[in-house]
């Protein structure tokens, strides 16, 4: 008996099927890409927006009576979560839907917000702050509402990506938003449309624009508006309700008429925006002490929340010189470095279980389970 040779000829489907079966052998054995090196920008700016965070939660139970810590707080109220939801923003501009993207938005958001709403709710009835409050996922508490907001805006991200004018619209949205109680609270569903245009406006962003931010001109420029804008804050305390840099109230829960709900949303939007410009024309470029620390941002913001609020259970604030400007200072040295311990790469590992699961238990690799069933099969 004569060998038989199988000519396969270019252009045939047998040839393409032998091509991708070649490929995917070449993929198989080439060498795993190395890992992306971090930008030491975002991982600063990302840093110093939790410790500003931080603050000013270090910062609510000394409002009260003082004029210039009101000031302050709504200062930085109006730029910090702004700048981390547009930087969160920009980084999920590759969101797709597919399925590794799907994963990892289960195992960075989902999960950590099930397991922190959860410890927050029963540290809440521990320190009898609401000792009968239910366990509810639909009910973020303190500091759980920004990855349910994260979940929705990047399961939506797809869509804003199809749109011509996705601005615009992320803007009607909000605006909308405050003018309608009724939409409740179940997922934070108002601060999530209300903060909306800023993971929106991330989105929009290219690499380009963060390099406009950190000229040499922008930087002079930061430190005068900066300044303006910490004297009109001051001018604003007995003036305005800094609730509306909350953004999680409509108008009437708020209590002005309906119109101020729009002419807010677009106010508050354009301030926060210059005060962004200004934050971030001041993060360093190169890397620093604190880099390596805006990689464990998410347990820094997840776990400071309990030290905040055990401060007010133990008492922290009772003594009067708190209240006064040594208190101010210590508390803010205090959280300061707070959250930097809690970001450091040791509690990082600590903690990446419930804040970075990889749950690979949970999942399969697709090509995997078709290679699984084809040796299975008769």
């Amino acid at each position: 008996m004569s060998d038989t040779v199988t000519t396969v000829r270019p252009g045939t489907a047998a040839a393409r099927v032998t091509q991708t079966a070649q490929a995917r052998t070449q993929q198989q054995d080439a060498p795993p890409r190395p890992a992306r090196p971090r930008d030491a920008f975002f991982d600063n700016a990302k840093y110093l927006a939790i410790m500003l965070v931080a603050v000013g939660h270090a910062w609510e139970p000394l409002r009260e009576g003082s004029r210039a810590v009101t000031a302050l707080y709504m200062f930085v109220y109006a730029f910090h979560m702004p700048a981390f939801v547009i930087v969160s923003g920009y980084f999920s501009r590759t969101f797709d839907g597919s399925p590794a993207r799907l994963k990892r938005l289960l195992t960075g958001v989902v999960v950590p917000y099930v397991v922190f709403e959860t410890a927050y709710t029963l540290f809440t009835r521990w320190t009898s702050q609401d000792p009968d409050r239910p366990i509810s996922l639909l009910d973020p508490l303190y500091l759980t509402w920004f990855l349910a907001a994260l979940f929705v805006w990047r399961l939506t991200t797809p869509l804003w990506r199809l749109v011509r004018w996705p601005l615009p619209l992320a803007l009607v949205v909000a605006m909308a938003a405050t003018t309608a109680p009724s939409i409740g609270h179940d997922l934070d569903l108002q601060r999530t449309l209300q903060f909306l245009p800023y993971f929106v406006f991330g989105l929009l962003l290219r690499p380009e624009h963060f390099r406009l931010v950190r000229r040499r001109t922008v930087r002079i420029l930061a430190v005068p508006v900066a300044g303006c804008a910490l004297a009109v804050a001051y001018w604003a305390v007995p003036r305005m309700d800094y609730a509306w840099f909350f953004h999680a109230d409509s108008a009437p829960e708020l209590g002005v008429p309906l119109w101020y709900g729009p002419v807010m949303t677009l106010a508050a939007f354009g301030c926060s925006l210059v005060l962004v410009c200004c934050f971030l024309a001041w993060v360093p470029g190169r890397r620093t002490w604190f880099t390596a620390l805006g990689a464990g941002t998410l347990s820094g913001y997840l776990l400071h929340g309990f030290v905040a609020q055990a401060a007010t259970y133990w008492g922290w604030y009772e003594p009067a010189w708190v209240r006064g400007p040594v208190g101010a200072i210590t508390a803010t040295v205090v959280a300061a470095l707070v959250v930097t311990v809690l970001c450091t790469p040791s509690v990082r590992r600590v903690f990446r279980c419930v804040t970075e699961p990889g749950m690979a238990w949970a999942f399969g690799d697709s090509r995997d389970r078709r290679a699984g069933a084809r040796r299975a099969a008769p």
